[in-house]
């Protein structure tokens, strides 16, 4: 600093002398706090009226006060900056105010720019392995969470997979929709589900603005997707009785799954992932979550008696699964154990685990007039081609649901000879 000026050094002085609050003009005060822990602690305030006619201080720093030249330095700093705080009230601008402004201003924009860096790390990997761990894992168990994360780290290509959630668009998500589909149908149709669950889950977290998988989703419903597989083999339903009476002699979780399969015309898939809180067995009601259905929606099995004695057969073995694996792990059986079963009783030429399960219970159905086709389609959970249909038809045909399959398991117990059933009427 400069060679100070004869006043310059006083008033130092004078701060250095002073014990108490002291004006030293110009709206500067030196001010002491009143619970000072240190003598020589004071501090520096701005004295001013505002616009609106209130007076009103702002502080300037503390003084520390332990030489004249650095107390001259500060006091000259003080002055300068009190200068521009009069210059903004000749404008009529309160300095208290545009101070408060600037920072907020400061934090708002510094805010957007740790918004900017985390949306740049924020990746739909990140996003989906979050989702994985909150959700998922806390609701479902053993091989199901597996495949969930696995199925998207596996198949979703890494431009996409690591791209930042909030920049992805629908366009990019349709291209490779419309690729995994064709080449893998009914995994693609589940890494669809779950993709538009990752960015609902995003978009409601602000992490994303809108939902570019639902988007895309609704989109691939135009494109039309090449059949590439037949009819699976069915057993035919005039067989299905002596089948059933060989398959309830043989022992095992495999059997009891494939007899359940069969009485709830259930894919594969929904039987082996079941878990029991799916399950309300005295209501005889199996409810399937959405995640877990080929549609993507909820469906609702109305239980036979013998299968719901079956279920509770299952539950002395105290397992996560209804039907684990025999190595009573905490796994649910194998998808291949009921095709496996299908070997060994020399059937698996003549059906599939598939068609034996539904291919056969819709033939016997409609070809014996037992049921509505609306009944029996909803029994299969299958969805309405017709959109227009599936958007006014909220109908469940919950006592005729029931109705049917109680008469598909006693057909199958040979306790309804095929050409002599009564069709269940519609029910008021």
């Amino acid at each position: 600093m400069a060679k100070l000026s004869k006043l310059e050094r006083e008033e130092a002085e004078r701060v250095l002398a002073a014990t108490s609050d002291t004006n030293l003009g110009a709206g500067i005060w030196l001010r002491f706090p009143r619970s000072a822990k240190a003598e020589r602690s004071a501090y520096l305030i701005f004295r001013f009226t505002s616009p609106a006619g209130k007076r009103r201080e702002m502080g300037l720093g503390a003084m520390a006060r332990t030489s004249v030249s650095e107390v001259a330095e500060l006091l000259a700093k003080a002055r300068t900056e009190c200068g521009e705080y009069r210059e903004q009230l000749r404008k009529a601008v309160d300095p208290l105010e545009a101070k408060d402004a600037a920072k907020e201003h400061a934090r708002q924009a510094l805010q957007v720019k740790v918004a900017d860096s985390k949306s740049k790390t924020l990746t739909l990997a990140r996003c989906a392995r979050a989702y994985h761990e909150r959700v998922i894992e806390s609701t479902r168990s053993g091989k199901h969470v597996l495949q969930w994360i696995n199925s998207l780290e596996q198949h979703v290509p890494a431009g996409i997979w690591h791209a930042p959630i909030g920049g992805i668009k629908a366009p990019d998500l349709l291209d490779f929709f419309i690729e995994i589909r064709r080449k893998l149908p009914e995994t693609g149709t589940r890494i669809v589900q779950r993709l538009c669950t990752v960015f609902h889950d995003a978009e409601f977290r602000e992490q994303c603005k809108g939902n570019p998988a639902a988007a895309a989703a609704k989109k691939l419903r135009e494109v039309k997707m090449p059949k590439t597989r037949g009819k699976l083999a069915a057993l035919d339903y005039r067989l299905a009785p002596a089948f059933m009476r060989d398959l309830r002699s043989r022992p095992g979780i495999a059997a009891r799954a494939l007899e359940f399969a069969m009485l709830t015309a259930a894919r594969t898939g929904e039987v082996v992932g079941a878990t029991w809180d799916e399950f309300d067995l005295k209501a005889g009601v199996w409810t399937i979550p959405a995640e877990r259905m080929k549609g993507g929606d909820p469906h609702t099995v109305y239980l036979s008696p013998r299968a719901i004695e079956i279920a509770r057969s299952m539950e002395e073995l105290r397992q996560p699964f209804v039907f684990p694996t025999p190595r009573l792990d905490d796994t649910p059986l194998s998808d291949m154990a009921m095709l496996t079963l299908l070997r060994r009783m020399d059937a698996d030429k003549s059906t599939t685990v598939h068609g034996l399960c539904r291919a056969t219970f819709s033939t016997w159905a409609n070809e014996c007039g037992i049921g509505r086709p609306d009944v029996i389609e909803a029994c299969l959970a299958h969805r309405e081609r017709n959109l227009v249909k599936a958007a006014y038809n909220r109908a469940q045909f919950t006592k005729e649901r029931a109705a049917l399959l109680a008469a598909w398991s006693d057909y199958l117990d040979n306790k309804q000879p095929a050409h002599n059933v009564v069709p269940i009427r519609s029910v008021a």
